[in-house]
C-alpha cells in the first residue's frame, strides 16, 4: 500500500478529529483498565457501560448536559451497586446484574417510545469517528489529564486498594473513598469514549491492554505504561483499520486489540516453553504489597 494512500484521510478533519479521539481513548482505557484487572472488576467496567447508555438517553430527553447527565448517572449507578453489595446479603455481581441492565432497559424503552431525539444513539451504542467533535476532544482530553494527575498523586492509595484493601485504614487510607473516586473516574471514562469505541465494546477496550500488558511483565510499572502504550497504539492504528475497511471503529479497535492479544499470549506462551518453566515457578512482584512497588 502506498504511503499517499494510507495518509488520505488525514486530509478529512472528522478523521483527524476522531484519530486524536481514538489515540487519547486507547490510552486512557489503558490506564484504567490496570485497575479493574487487577482487581478483578472486569464486570464492573461491562455493567456501567450499559448504565450510562441509560442516562444518557435520559440526559437527551429531560434536555441536560450530555456529559454531565450521562456521567453523573454512572456514578450514582456505580454507588448502588458498591452500597448494594456491601450493605446487603447479594453478591457484587448481582448488584451489577440489576443496577445495569435495569438502567440499560431504560435508555432501550425510552427510544422505542420517543423516537424525537436528537442525539446519535447508534453512536453511543457502536462508536462511529463521523460523531466525533470538537467538544468530545476537549471532553476527552480533560479527563484523561484528571485521571492522569489523580493516578500520580493518589498512587499509593491505589496501591494498597489493589493489593492489601484490609490493611490500608491502618495507614489511613479510607478505601471507601478511593472506590468512591474511581468509580466517578470509571464513569467519567465510559461517557467521554462513547463516542469512540461504543458502550457495547468499551469494557473490551479497557480490559485487553491490561490483560496483554500482564503477559509480559510482572512489575506494575511497566505493566502500567505498556497497557497505556498498547491502547493508543490500538486506537491510533483501528482508526486507519477503520477509514480503509469502512467498518465502525469500535469494532475496527477491538478487533485489533484482540488480534495484538493472542499475538502476545502465543509469543509468551512459545518464550516460556522453550524456556522450559512455568510461569509461577518464580516470586511474582506485581502482588508484592509494599506501597512504594511499582516504581521501575
Amino acid at each position: 500500500m502506498e504511503l499517499q494512500t494510507i495518509l488520505e484521510p488525514l486530509g478529512y478533519e472528522f478523521f483527524r478529529h476522531g484519530l486524536i479521539a481514538a489515540t487519547l481513548t486507547g490510552a486512557l482505557c489503558g490506564l484504567m483498565g490496570v485497575y479493574i484487572v487487577l482487581r478483578r472488576m472486569s464486570y464492573i467496567g461491562h455493567g456501567l457501560s450499559h448504565a450510562v447508555f441509560g442516562g444518557a438517553v435520559v440526559s437527551a430527553l429531560l434536555g441536560w448536559n450530555f456529559f454531565l447527565g450521562a456521567g453523573a448517572w454512572g456514578f450514582l449507578a456505580a454507588l448502588l451497586i458498591q452500597g448494594t453489595a456491601r450493605r446487603r446479603n447479594i453478591g457484587a455481581d448481582a448488584a451489577i446484574g440489576i443496577v445495569t441492565t435495569a438502567s440499560f432497559a431504560l435508555g432501550v424503552a425510552l427510544i422505542s417510545k420517543t423516537r424525537s431525539f436528537e442525539q446519535n444513539f447508534e453512536s453511543a451504542l457502536f462508536g462511529n469517528i463521523l460523531g466525533v467533535t470538537p467538544q468530545d476532544l476537549i471532553a476527552i482530553g480533560a479527563v484523561s489529564a484528571v485521571i492522569a494527575v489523580a493516578v500520580f498523586f493518589g498512587y499509593n492509595q491505589l496501591l494498597f486498594t489493589i493489593f492489601d484493601p484490609e490493611i490500608a485504614p491502618i495507614y489511613g487510607i479510607s478505601t471507601r473513598w478511593v472506590d468512591a473516586g474511581f468509580a466517578l473516574a470509571l464513569a467519567a471514562t465510559i461517557v467521554v469514549c462513547m463516542n469512540v469505541v461504543g458502550v457495547t465494546l468499551i469494557a473490551a477496550a479497557i480490559v485487553i491492554p491490561p490483560a496483554a500488558a500482564r503477559l509480559l511483565t510482572d512489575s506494575f510499572g511497566r505493566l502500567t505504561m505498556i497497557s497505556i502504550a498498547l491502547g493508543a497504539v490500538c486506537g491510533f492504528t483501528g482508526m486507519f483499520v477503520s477509514y480503509s475497511w469502512d467498518v465502525a471503529s469500535g469494532p475496527a479497535i477491538i478487533l485489533l486489540a484482540a488480534s495484538a492479544f493472542g499475538v502476545i499470549y502465543v509469543v509468551t506462551g512459545a518464550a516460556r516453553g522453550v524456556r522450559g518453566r512455568p510461569r509461577n515457578t518464580a516470586p511474582n512482584p506485581i502482588l508484592n504489597t509494599d506501597p512504594h512497588f511499582g516504581g521501575d
